[in-house]
């Protein structure tokens, strides 16, 4: 049996970090998202953070209004943020752990020590009609309190993985490249649906790419990185070929 097709989410938040630096109105991530889409994202994730560092209200508010693919609204369970994602009605809310001192989600969210505080969070976002996505450590243990809160989707976070293929330490690689199998299987088998993101490259994007269970890959830094020398159409354009390749060598 063929695995299903793999979506790609094109994050576009530093496209706004960009925009941020002068404060100028440019580069314009709604610009960004459309060329996206048209160059073959299925979705477009933007992470909007309390301290606003990249992506702001107003650019989820455009995005939700001018965007035909489906929003990814990546938020921390606070008060705030969910009553956001209640007032925009995203395709897509993704919890994910936030802390002032990161540069960048550093990793998987707590779901079994916040499971209390996650639960109701989970539920009303449900509620909303919402289709929630805990993004979390690679673990099976992890993937039954995902099932647990009553989350739909879980994203595993690929980014010690990643650390660990550009480092060239090919032993870690391959046990993070088991892990994060061995959660997607399992999680899969829970009833989980299953995405992988943070750190991917076009090399790690078509290594994940392979494996069957996982749906959707969630993709920023590096399209944005890659963008500078290539223009973002063509980075996306490659990204969805590498991922192709990948899937198609199951």
């Amino acid at each position: 049996m063929a695995a299903p097709y793999l979506r790609l989410g094109v994050n576009i938040d530093h496209v706004a970090t960009l925009r941020n630096a002068r404060d100028q109105g440019y580069p314009d991530p709604v610009r960004a998202a459309h060329m996206a889409i048209m160059a073959g994202a299925d979705s477009i994730t933007a992470h909007l953070r309390e301290d606003r560092r990249h992506i702001r209200d107003g650019d989820i508010e455009l995005l939700k209004r001018q965007i035909l693919t489906p929003l990814n609204f990546e938020i921390a369970a606070t008060d705030e943020m969910v009553a956001l994602a209640s007032r925009i009605r995203p395709h897509a809310a993704c919890l994910v752990p936030e802390k002032r001192s990161e540069r960048t989600t550093e990793g998987g969210l707590d779901i079994v020590g916040g499971h209390d505080h996650l639960a109701p969070v989970v539920r009303h976002l449900v509620g909303e009609g919402i289709r929630v996505s805990l993004f979390v450590e690679p673990e099976t243990e992890v993937m039954e309190a995902a099932r647990g809160l009553g989350a739909p989707v879980v994203e595993l976070h690929s980014g010690a993985y990643c650390e660990a293929y550009l480092a060239g330490d090919e032993e870690l690689a391959r046990h993070e490249l088991a892990r994060l199998r061995t959660a997607a299987a399992h999680g899969a088998a829970l009833g989980l649906e299953i995405h992988a993101g943070h750190g991917l490259t076009f090399d790690t994007a078509r290594i994940v790419a392979a494996i069957p269970q996982v749906v959707e890959l969630n993709i920023g830094h590096f399209l944005i990185c890659e963008a500078v020398f290539m223009g973002l159409d063509e980075a996306v354009r490659a990204m969805r070929r590498a991922m192709d390749e990948g899937r198609a060598g199951l």
